[in-house]
């Protein structure tokens, strides 16, 4: 069975001043996560921006919302602690973006989601929590004062009502930082190229990989998000239409450069949070990654301050790790998403996810 997508009114675009501290809510998380994957991988940091500007703005003109566009955190979290190489994110990417379109295409998702069981998912995210937590230490031992001066302004931002806003005006100081050192860069167009930062492997560690990262986005960017667009924008969008934008994103992103990319109810509810009603967030929200992937040289990304990169992943870590834990009330719940974490960190998120699955099934029969 085919699923079309919605139909909507692309003429309900504002581009007030709500619809830009709306697009800024949505990139709290996700421009951290992209400096630090650059600053640990190959991967090409012009390219991935230009992905996500240009797949903000087509989300957000076709469905008429500012529905959000992430990184897809497991993998991408992988990448960064070292799990996984580029050509390994590559070849995950593709593959969830393949599993994605056809599992919304036919109406999949809701069954997928049951199978797995929601603790798990919530496990692994508790589990890529750790991970980038344990990367940000290792980073801000280079330097402790630095990463001191980074911690206090977050705290005093946050003491102060800004405690989200914190991230952006660390990473705005680094960014600066990196500028003095390196010096202004000229802009310059990111060259059109088919997988300019590698080729991708399809390892055994990408397949683990992608399946803790299916549980995620199943969950939280797929039924999470298609609940959120109705509680919060009235909005009918089903979870398989959100799987199927989401693999045609990875599948197209991928090959130029891009990385695997996602819809999510965190992003989602940071937009409305800031001011985003409409489309419009998204187009200004593209335009500003397109800008910014124009001048996101290598040298200025050498020259960014290594210990504020572990602030900016400690923060963007116990954020995910608070999301992880707040739905749960149940004791049993509880010690699946603890239990799958602790072996995430311990041993890797695949067999993590795969003994948290077979835990869940085994608890729910009793």
């Amino acid at each position: 069975m085919a699923y079309s997508f919605p139909t909507t009114d692309r003429s309900d675009l504002e581009f007030s001043l709500g619809e830009l501290t709306g697009a800024l809510g949505d990139s709290i998380t996700v421009l951290p996560l992209l400096v630090a994957l650059a600053a640990t991988t190959s991967v090409s940091l012009p390219h991935v921006l230009v992905g996500f500007g240009v797949f903000q703005i087509v989300w957000g003109l076709y469905y008429g919302m500012p529905l959000s566009v992430e990184p897809m955190k497991a993998l991408v979290g992988l990448a960064i602690v070292g799990s996984l190489s580029y050509p390994e994110l590559a070849a995950a990417g593709l593959l969830a973006g393949g599993v994605l379109l056809t599992v919304g295409q036919f109406g999949l998702v809701g069954r997928v989601q049951r199978v797995v069981g929601e603790p798990v998912i919530r496990g692994v995210q508790f589990a890529v929590a750790l991970l980038l937590l344990e990367s940000a230490v290792d980073l801000s031992l280079g330097s402790p004062t630095v990463a001191g001066a980074g911690l206090a302004v977050v705290g005093l931002l946050a003491l102060a009502g800004y405690r989200q806003s914190s991230v952006l005006v660390v990473l705005g100081l680094g960014g600066a930082a990196a500028v003095a050192a390196a010096g202004a860069p000229t802009p310059t167009v990111p060259e059109l190229a088919v997988f300019p930062a590698g080729t991708p492997s399809l390892t055994a560690a990408a397949l683990e990989g992608t399946v803790a990262q299916l549980g995620m986005t199943v969950g939280n960017a797929a039924i999470a998000t298609a609940l959120l667009c109705g509680d919060l924008y009235d909005r009918d969008i089903s979870a398989d239409d959100l799987s199927t934008s989401m693999g045609v994103t990875c599948l197209a992103a991928v090959p130029l450069g891009g990385i695997p990319m996602c819809h999510g109810s965190g992003g989602l509810a940071g937009k409305y949070a800031f001011g985003a009603r409409t489309g419009g967030a998204n187009v200004l929200l593209g335009i500003g990654y397109v800008a910014l992937a124009m001048v996101a040289t290598g040298a200025l990304l050498a020259a960014f301050p290594t210990a504020l990169l572990g602030v900016l992943l400690a923060v963007v870590a116990l954020e995910l790790g608070r999301a992880a834990f707040e739905p749960v009330d149940d004791l049993r719940a509880l010690a699946l998403v603890v239990g799958v974490g602790v072996v995430g960190l311990a041993v890797n998120v695949g067999v993590a996810f795969v003994l948290g699955a077979v835990a869940f099934w085994l608890v729910s029969q009793s």
